[in-house]
C-alpha cells in the first residue's frame, strides 16, 4: 500500500490508500545517514530488548528527551497457530531497533514485528524482511493482508470502514517456509524520532536516508538474532518498488549482507513515467482501464486473466503509441486513437475525443460510471463508490477501494501489537502518515529503481526477482512493470525474473485465489 500518484503531486504519488560485520563495514556505516547500536557479542535467541552499546568505545549517554521518547523493551511471546493440515509453533517479537548518527547520538527507534518458527535450524531457515511504501505507510498491509500468521479480511464485507477488525488465522501465511520480519520506517506504525531538529527529519525522510536506515535495521536484526547465515529475502509493496532494489543494493555493498531474492508487490519502479508530460503514462494505464471495463461488462461471470488483455497490450505498445506520438496536430490519428480508447474503456466517445483519448487516472475514475454518479477505486478500479459531489466541475472524491480500509487496519494492528504480542508503546499507531509523505525529499528529479535492479541482478547471478500485480490497479499499473522489466539485459532471464498478474487491485492478495497463488510463487522462490 502506498500513497501513490496524484495529479497535484506526481513526485510524491500521494493518496489515502518492507554480515560481515568487520571494521571496514563499521567505517562505511559511520558515514551513512544513520548508524545503530550493535548487538551483544552473543545475541540472545529471544532478546527482551536492545543489547550492547552504541560503539566499541564508551557509549554516549542518551539525552533525557531521547529516553523519554524511547519505545518500551521488546516483547517476546510464544504462539501457536492451528491451520488446515498443520499447526505452527513460533516465537513472536514486537520491538524496536535504535539508530544512531555518526556521533553516536540516538536518532530514531524503528519498530519491527518478527515471527520465527520454533525448532528450525537457524543457519538454513530463510528469513524475509517486509515493508510497505507510501512514503509514509506502515507494514500492516503485507502483515495483515498477505504474509503474517493472522489475517484481516480486507475484501468484500471486510472492506468497509465500520467492519469489525477481527484477526483470523492466515492459512496462506508465509511462515511455513520463511521467518518473517515486518519493518515500519520512522514515522509509521510505532516507529519514531528520538532526536529533535529538522536536520534529523531531512536525513531520514529522503530516498537515500530511508534506504540506509532500513538496510541497517535489517543488518542489526540479523546480528541481534544470530541469523547472518540464514538465506535472506526482501519484500516491498508499492513505493517498496523504489525502496526494495535500493535496499538490496545497500545490503550487498554497504552492509555486507547477501540477498537471495527480491519480492515486489504492486511496485512502482520509475516515477518519471508518471510525471510531467510523459506520454508513456497513457500506455501504461490503458490495459488496466480496459480490464476494468471488461470485468464490469462480464459482471464477474468468468474470471478475467491477463491473457484476455493480450490484444490491448499489443495495441498499447504499438498503434496506440504511434498515434499518440503524432499528437493532435494529426487529426486523423487523434480521432482514431480517441475512438479506439472509447471502445476499449466503454467511456462515451464524445468525452474521449474531447480528451484526445488521453485519460489521466482521475479522469477515468470519474468518467467511467459518471452517469450513475459513481467513481471507481484507484487501488482497485473494479470497486465502485458514490461521488460525494457528482455535480462538481472538479474531482472531489476519495478512494472507495482504499479509504475504507484505514479504520479496520489501524484497529487490527493495534489489537495485534498490544494484546496478542503484549507490546504497548505510548502514542498513536500511524497506519499512513501524511506528515511523512508531505516531508519526503525525492532528491534530484523523480526517483527510479531500475538502475539498482540492473546492478543487483548483475552482481549476483543466483539472485531472483518476483513481481506481483493486480489487473485493476490504477495506482501502480501492471503494464508499466511489464514494459520496464522487458528492458532488462539478457542476464535477467525468465528463470530469474518473473512477473505474475492476478485479478484484483493494488492489494490483490485481498482476494483468496490471488493470495493463494502468490503465496505459491513466493514459496517456490524461497525454496
Amino acid at each position: 500500500m502506498a500513497f501513490g500518484f496524484t495529479a497535484t503531486r506526481p513526485m510524491r504519488l500521494a493518496a489515502a490508500i518492507l554480515i560481515l560485520c568487520c571494521a571496514a563495514v563499521r567505517a562505511e556505516e559511520a558515514s551513512s545517514p544513520t548508524s545503530q547500536q550493535p548487538a551483544a557479542a552473543t545475541p540472545s535467541p529471544s532478546p527482551s530488548g536492545q543489547k550492547g552499546g552504541p560503539g566499541r568505545g564508551t557509549a554516549a549517554t542518551p539525552s533525557p528527551a531521547a529516553e523519554q521518547n524511547r519505545l518500551p523493551p521488546d516483547s517476546t511471546t510464544q504462539q501457536s497457530l492451528a491451520l488446515p493440515g498443520r499447526t505452527l509453533n513460533f516465537t513472536a517479537t514486537a520491538g524496536s531497533i535504535r539508530l544512531f548518527d555518526d556521533k553516536r547520538e540516538p536518532q530514531a527507534d524503528i519498530a519491527y514485528t518478527s515471527y520465527q518458527l520454533d525448532g528450525a535450524d537457524r543457519a538454513s531457515r530463510p528469513v524475509t524482511f517486509l515493508f510497505n511504501g507510501g512514503p509514509g505507510a506502515s507494514s500492516a498491509w503485507l502483515q495483515l493482508g498477505a504474509a503474517g500468521p493472522w489475517r484481516l479480511q480486507i475484501g468484500g464485507d471486510g472492506a468497509v470502514s465500520s467492519a469489525t477488525p477481527d484477526l483470523l488465522p492466515n492459512a496462506e501465511t508465509w511462515l511455513d517456509f520463511t521467518d518473517l520480519v515486518f519493518i515500519d520506517p520512522v514515522g509509521t506504525g510505532y516507529s519514531r524520532f528520538v532526536a529533535s531538529g529538522e536536520d534529523v527529519r531531512k536525513r531520514f525522510l529522503s530516498v537515500d536516508g530511508d534506504v540506509s536506515s532500513i538496510a541497517l535495521v535489517i543488518r542489526r536484526w540479523l546480528e541481534k538474532y544470530d541469523r547472518l547465515a540464514s538465506p535472506k529475502f526482501v519484500a516491498g509493496e508499492s513505493y517498496g518498488g523504489i525502496r526494495g532494489p535500493k535496499i538490496v543494493r545497500n545490503l550487498q555493498t554497504q552492509q555486507g549482507v547477501g540477498v537471495r531474492g527480491l519480492i515486489l508487490v504492486s511496485p512502482l519502479l520509475d516515477f518519471r513515467d508518471f510525471s510531467g508530460s510523459s506520454l508513456l503514462q497513457y500506455s501504461y494505464t490503458l490495459p488496466t482501464m480496459a480490464a476494468v471495463a471488461r470485468e464490469v461488462r462480464e459482471a464477474g461471470k468468468v474470471p478475467l486473466t491477463r491473457a484476455d488483455l493480450a490484444d490491448v497490450e499489443r495495441y498499447a505498445q504499438g498503434e496506440f503509441l504511434t498515434d499518440l506520438i503524432k499528437g493532435q496536430a494529426d487529426t486523423q490519428a487523434a480521432t482514431r486513437l480517441a475512438d479506439k480508447v472509447a471502445a476499449l474503456t466503454g467511456i462515451d466517445q464524445a468525452v474521449s475525443r474531447r480528451l484526445a483519448g488521453r485519460f489521466e487516472v482521475s479522469e477515468f475514475r470519474r468518467e467511467f460510471d459518471r452517469r450513475n454518479g459513481r467513481v471507481t477505486g484507484r487501488y482497485d478500479a473494479s470497486v465502485m463508490g458514490f461521488d460525494p459531489y457528482p455535480d462538481s466541475n472538479s474531482a472531489r472524491f476519495g478512494d472507495p477501494s482504499g479509504d475504507s480500509l484505514m479504520a479496520p487496519l489501524t484497529s487490527a494492528a493495534v489489537e495485534l501489537t498490544t494484546r496478542k504480542l503484549n507490546w504497548r508503546p505510548d502514542g498513536s499507531y500511524q497506519l499512513l502518515s501524511e506528515s511523512v509523505n508531505r516531508s519526503w525529499d525525492f532528491g534530484r528529479g523523480p526517483a527510479e529503481s531500475i538502475s539498482q535492479l540492473r546492478q543487483i541482478l548483475a552482481l549476483d547471478p543466483k539472485m531472483k526477482l518476483l513481481v506481483g500485480h493486480g489487473l485493476f490497479d490504477l495506482a501502480t499499473p501492471y503494464f508499466a512493470s511489464k514494459v520496464l522489466l522487458d528492458q532488462l539485459p539478457a542476464y535477467a532471464s525468465p528463470d530469474r525474473v518473473k512477473l505474475v498478474v492476478y485479478p484484483g487491485g493494488h492489494m490483490f492478495y485481498s482476494r483468496d485465489s490471488a493470495r493463494k497463488a502468490f503465496r505459491s510463487e513466493v514459496e517456490a522462490m524461497v525454496k
